[in-house]
């Protein structure tokens, strides 16, 4: 049971990071119906950032500078690279492939300047833990789990109660008439790309801290693993982004928890357990957990 409830909290600590990034995905795809492929790159930026200016700026400082630099670029990407290419349906879909440039080229330079270092953010939980009765946590599992629910409600309160949030939700439903009706959608897509970025340099924090040896090249990779979390979710849909990450968290948690008695799917079963999991969920629901019918653009 103890080794069961150490796994149950390091996947919901470990969800509660994925939604930090599909929550990314999820406000970039409603605001233009892009499917972001540099999130782990401009995730892996932040991290960057963080770990060489901690030194001379403390964590605090550090990370705010990351968190805002890192929410410049990504805006200025979609500002001077994807809006040029226009904002209809089918720009989208162009848009989209470039993506995959811009993460090729960032994660190219990012993997030089990081080579084979593990790179330490600074993070003040280092490795401490905490005993929660039978169970121990580590201090970086449970600030994880509780950054991430105050971001979070954050959030899903500017987009409830803020007139950008509207606008947003007006986009999703249909960019042309959003447009009609006065919906500033560059300023709409300025500022997802924006809040995504954020969300994705405050991930790497938790991504890179203990009981992870620290940042590393393939961390943006590993972020991708909120992908899955995204789609099954439901790409336009906050609340399946965040339902479908702690899924995600649990499951993989699980999975490398109990890898032993799961020999028979094989030693690397956990990196493709998110994969899995959302496959069996489409095949039930192709929409995703809390898509609707024609909304979700795959």
């Amino acid at each position: 049971m103890t080794v069961f409830l150490d796994n149950v909290l390091g996947g919901i600590a470990l969800g509660a990071v994925y939604a930090l990034v599909a929550l990314g995905f999820v406000v970039i795809f409603k605001a233009s119906g892009v499917l972001n492929f540099a999130h782990g790159s401009l995730l892996l930026f932040g991290g960057y950032l963080t770990a060489v200016l901690h030194d001379d700026l403390g964590f605090a400082g550090a990370l705010a500078l990351a968190v805002l630099t890192t929410a410049a670029l990504a805006g200025a990407l979609d500002r001077f690279l994807l809006q040029r290419g226009g904002q209809d349906a089918h720009s989208a879909h162009v848009q989209t492939i470039v993506t995959i440039g811009i993460d090729i080229v960032l994660l190219t330079d990012l993997s030089r300047r990081i080579g084979g270092d593990l790179l330490s953010l600074g993070d003040p939980w280092g490795d401490a833990v905490t005993d929660l009765g039978p169970v121990t946590v580590a201090d970086s599992r449970l600030a994880a789990i509780v950054v991430s629910a105050v971001v979070i409600g954050g959030v899903f309160a500017l987009f409830r109660f803020t007139s950008w949030g509207l606008s947003l939700r007006a986009a999703a439903e249909d960019l042309e008439a959003a447009s009609l009706m006065g919906v500033r959608l560059g300023r709409v897509r300025a500022g997802a790309w924006c809040l995504a970025g954020a969300l994705a340099a405050l991930a790497a924090v938790f991504l890179a801290a203990f009981p992870a040896p620290g940042l590393e090249r393939s961390t943006g990779l590993i972020a991708l693993n909120a992908f899955p979390a995204a789609i099954l979710g439901g790409l336009a849909s906050p609340t399946g982004a965040l339902a479908g990450s702690l899924l995600i968290g649990l499951t993989e948690a699980l999975v490398v928890g109990y890898q032993s008695e799961l020999h028979v799917l094989g030693e690397g079963f956990g990196d493709v357990a998110p994969y899995a999991v959302m496959l069996l969920v489409l095949l039930v629901r192709p929409t995703g957990l809390f898509g609707a019918k024609g909304a979700a653009r795959v």
